[in-house]
């Protein structure tokens, strides 16, 4: 079973963070992560510096690059400032992102965890599709047309013709020039 650490609200952590296991972020880091494990920063947590880890989760802000073996996620609210680099990269809405995005790699092949405390472990099962015949379709009756108004002919619209052209105003007290006429 791996081990995991809390850095809990209002605590601020200066320096590099290594370690094996999982890291839980509530608090301020001011250094590179690296961990062997996952990383998770919560809402109101913050890390300045490079994250590395299995599995990156980020509901809080990062502001240095994130690298994860199998992938990184950003929840709602994340703001990271960095370039993101996994297998998979999960971005939802509401998650901002100024930095590259590069999905690269084959995700490292999966260890069997037992699932945390309050985690189930998702199970799909395909559900059948039901046959539905298709409904004979039933063209709708025509209208009468009233042939007299079919028959007459449409009225013309108006010329149409195009609308002044828009001229410079000069400014208060300006004088414009005239054109010299040429009829000579």
């Amino acid at each position: 079973m791996s081990q995991s650490s809390v850095i809990g609200a209002g605590t601020v952590v200066r320096g590099t963070l290594e370690g094996e296991g999982s890291l839980e972020v509530y608090g301020r880091v001011e250094g590179d992560v690296s961990m062997t494990g996952d990383v998770s920063v919560g809402e109101g947590g913050a890390i300045l510096g490079d994250v590395t880890a299995t599995k990156i989760s980020v509901s809080g802000s990062v502001q240095g690059d994130l690298r994860g073996s199998e992938a990184v996620l950003l929840e709602r609210g994340a703001k990271v400032i960095g370039d993101l680099s996994a297998p998979r990269v999960g971005i939802a809405n509401g998650a901002l992102v100024r930095g590259s995005v590069r999905t690269e790699g084959e995700p490292a092949p999966a260890q069997k965890r037992a699932p945390g405390p309050g985690l189930k472990p998702a199970t799909f099962a395909a559900k059948p599709v039901a046959k539905t015949e298709p409904k004979p379709v039933i063209a709708p009756r025509a209208e009468p047309v009233e042939v007299a108004a079919a028959a007459r002919p449409k009225e013309q619209a108006p010329e149409r013709r195009p609308p002044p052209p828009v001229l410079p105003s000069l400014g208060k007290g300006a004088k414009g020039k005239k054109k010299k006429d040429r009829d000579e």
